[in-house]
């Protein structure tokens, strides 16, 4: 088939732009009454409103950082970075609107009439008032602190997504003033007041009634500034730039950089200024004055600003308004297996944990038994996001305190994790383990841990790789999938890999390991230049790809050259996805398909049909440019042709059969939901795997 010539444009998708179509997925869970109960479509909203935090601190503040240097290169799509500063801010400002709207129109007003009260301060009884006022007086009031502006006062910084108050006033003599207070960040958004009793018999007693903490604030807001006359009070919010780059320094140097890198992240450029839609013209000419904000960068919110405290809701005891919870399953290879066990049963074969359908709890048994077994001599192991009161962290100094040689490398670079790497890293070193503070000029986001033991026929390594953190917490609500496996060159293959991050060393080549950023991108391309040529050969040639996102120019091009040799490819994007399915000639056997619903999809599956004889490859790589080429990644073969299996038939084309969760990207880059047609069977990806 003739290769039909298209500009970038048209063969590549804006990456920022695909992001927010992704974002907007999200969005739209909470917009279906019918997808998910009351206080998870509550939590869509969070999500949504975290989401386009981080996008704001990370990407756009890119952009005009690019815009500020003069950086005249183009995105693969051909635009400036003007042109997508541009482009992302005009696709944002209506997913924003609906945003707020979904919220007012149809969340708030349904949480009500589920016994979910969330009032404006006006709307409350006398009683509530003065139960929310001594609240006030007791909580709040003490920690408060208002700050003038005035020749005597400069304008005070504006910490990076705090909450605030602009206060006008008048003084005695009737001269304006203005005043900042902010929004104490360490307490509850919603404070809970006593609900009213029902109005008649045949009235339901409200269970939960709130105000928000903002307007506790305001209407108390003269115990602040006595002797003065209020004239207005306006909600409004800061996203400043925290894209913190670090230099390259030694360890010691490394961790002192970055913790006191941390707090720039307050003092960053403002990229965005969030302003209650009723802020008076001159009230708001003076914040984008004093922020040096323009008018691009500055978004009228019409209603509460920050949903993202929509997650404290999530804590109400109300089952019926939240998914049923599910309990995870210790796979069959491990429920008879007890603590010291462990180890001979993965002599026998490889165990594949599915989280979080598959429990958590093997991954941290198995560093637990690693920490506690006699002939343990060596753990070593990968952290990038290990979360707080990690588990396995505490296995880890167990085994420090057992005598067991403990390697860690705590990836102290990983974005939004600094801080808690950082505590992590101390503990682990003052405690006595080996700890490597990251890899020169790259991130290490490989997961995986190795276990060295010593047995009457000599020493065995054991080993958990896996596409996921280790984190126990958002093992519940990620999708990843995880291998513990006694296999020989694996093991080989892990020391190797570890004595490259705490040594000297020049390996690039493995036996079974494809590890970035030297072997991965050119394996990847031979596996699918192999696809193209078995297909030429006898036909059928199938790829299935599943990632968090596609961004990459080279897989790109790879994966439109499949299309154009007639191979069938199978995508499972979840995010950004730069391609273009579909189109005449490059891209028209190239299907792409978005999952979204109750978890979050993070696993990473790489599958060939390799003419018959299938592969497949798990591990910790998207096809982005940052994890090819500037990231210490693992990838790696499922060899158990069962286990095999069961990832091709349980997990790829189940989602590929998705008519619940599923989005369809389209040829011109939008996406449409899959809908069921006809009599045609539900069929829900995530609740069809709970089952199991």
């Amino acid at each position: 088939m003739e290769t039909k010539t298209v500009g970038v444009a048209e063969r590549y998708n804006n990456r920022e732009a695909s992001w927010v179509d992704f974002n907007a997925r999200v969005l739209a869970e909470a917009a279906d009454p019918h997808k998910h109960p009351l206080l998870e479509r509550a939590k869509f909203l969070a999500i949504f409103a975290t989401n386009l935090d981080e996008f704001f601190m990370i990407r756009v503040s890119s952009l005009h950082e690019q815009i500020a240097a003069g950086v005249a290169n183009l995105s693969p799509d051909g635009r400036t970075p003007m042109q997508v500063l541009d482009l992302v801010t005009e696709n944002i400002r209506p997913d924003v609107a609906e945003h707020a709207r979904l919220w007012r129109e149809e969340i708030h007003p349904a949480l009500a009439q589920n016994g979910v009260l969330v009032c404006d301060y006006a709307q409350l009884s006398d009683a509530q008032r003065r139960e929310a006022n001594h609240y006030f007086r007791r909580e709040v009031f003490p920690i408060l602190t208002p700050l003038a502006v005035d020749p005597g006062h400069p304008f005070p910084l504006i910490s990076n997504l705090s909450l605030s108050l602009a206060i006008t006033m008048n003084d005695k003599q009737g001269e304006e003033r203005f005043a900042r207070v902010k929004v104490p960040p360490m307490l509850p958004r919603f404070v809970p007041v006593t609900p009213d009793p029902p109005a008649n018999g045949r009235d339901k007693q409200n269970a939960f009634a709130f105000v928000w903490l903002e307007q506790v604030i305001a209407a108390n807001i003269e115990a602040l500034f006595p002797g003065f006359t209020i004239t207005g009070i306006y909600t409004f919010r800061v996203t400043r730039d925290s894209d913190v780059e670090y230099k390259e320094v030694d360890a010691d140097d490394l961790l002192a950089t970055i913790a006191s890198a941390l707090s720039t992240r307050r003092r960053g450029s403002v990229v965005r200024l969030e302003v209650a839609h009723d802020t008076p013209g001159r009230v708001l000419s003076w914040l984008q004055q004093h922020l040096e904000a323009t008018e691009q960068e500055t978004f009228c919110v019409h209603g509460p600003i920050s949903l993202a405290c929509l997650w404290e809701l999530m804590r109400l005891p109300i089952a019926k308004l939240k998914d049923s919870p599910i309990t995870p399953r210790v796979p069959a290879a491990l429920q008879k297996t007890d603590e010291g066990a462990i180890f001979e049963r993965l002599q026998e074969s490889d165990v594949l944990l599915y989280h979080p359908y598959d429990s958590f709890r093997p991954v941290v048994d198995f560093i637990t038994a690693a920490a506690r077994d006699p002939l343990v001599q060596a753990i070593k192991m990968t952290l990038y996001r290990a979360g707080s009161n990690s588990p396995i962290v505490n296995a880890l100094l167990e085994a420090v305190d057992n005598g067991k040689q403990v390697a860690v490398m705590v990836e102290l670079k990983a974005r939004f994790d600094e801080e808690s790497n950082i505590g992590w890293a101390k503990a682990l070193e003052e405690h006595g383990a080996h700890v490597v503070y990251g890899f020169p000029g790259l991130k290490v986001h490989s997961k995986i841990a190795l276990v060295v033991r010593r047995e009457s026929d000599g020493i065995r390594r054991y080993l958990h790789l896996g596409t996921g953190n280790y984190n126990a917490s958002t093992a519940r609500i990620y999708t990843d999938l995880g291998l513990l496996t006694a296999r020989e060159d694996f093991g080989e293959d892990a020391s190797d890999l570890f004595n490259r991050l705490t040594g000297y060393s020049y390996q690039t080549d493995y036996r079974r390991l494809l590890v970035a950023p030297t072997r991965l991108r050119p394996r990847l391309y031979l596996l699918i230049d192999r696809e193209i040529t078995l297909h030429r050969q006898s036909g059928s040639g199938h790829l299935i790809f599943k990632m968090n996102s596609l961004t990459d120019p080279g897989m790109i091009d790879k994966l439109y050259e499949a299309s154009e040799a007639g191979v069938k490819v199978e995508l499972i994007v979840r995010g950004m996805c730069c391609l273009y399915p579909g189109l005449p000639g490059m891209s028209d056997n190239i299907r792409v398909l978005s999952i979204i619903g109750r978890f979050l999809e993070h696993g990473r599956i790489y599958y060939f049909r390799n003419g018959g004889d299938k592969e497949i490859y798990i591990g910790s790589a998207d096809l982005m440019q940052r994890n090819l080429d500037h990231r210490i990644e693992t990838v790696f073969p499922i060899l158990d042709p069962e286990l095999r299996q069961h990832i091709l038939d349980d997990v790829l084309r189940l989602q590929l059969a998705d008519n619940v969760n599923a989005w369809e990207l389209q040829p011109d880059g939008s996406y449409r939901r899959i809908k069921r047609r006809g009599e045609e069977p539900i069929m829900n990806c995530q609740a069809v795997s709970e089952i199991g």
